[in-house]
């Protein structure tokens, strides 16, 4: 699908992404560029009320608040080293 870019650098989500992605007004929209030149663009659907029911996994045992913590821990590295690699 072509969208045409705006003077003021403005693109328009064709309809039926927009409907295949749930965007709604006021969603935020996160571009990559990646090496070889293309562009991952992913819609960022993020309220409190998206992560409703998010932990909970039946069969799971709880998981601590350390355990969190580390996690949290280890993806802020990670985010951090791969943000270093695209420099």
């Amino acid at each position: 699908m072509l969208a045409p870019v705006t003077v003021k650098g403005q693109v328009t989500v064709p309809k039926a992404i927009r409907d295949h992605l749930k965007i709604e007004k006021g969603a935020q929209l996160d571009f990559k560029l990646n090496e070889d030149g293309s562009i991952l663009v992913r819609a960022l659907k993020r309220s409190a009320l998206f992560i409703v029911g998010l932990l909970k996994r039946p069969g799971r045992a709880a998981v601590t608040v350390e355990q969190m913590n580390r996690a949290v821990a280890d993806a802020a590295v990670e985010r951090h080293q791969r943000s270093r690699k695209q420099k």
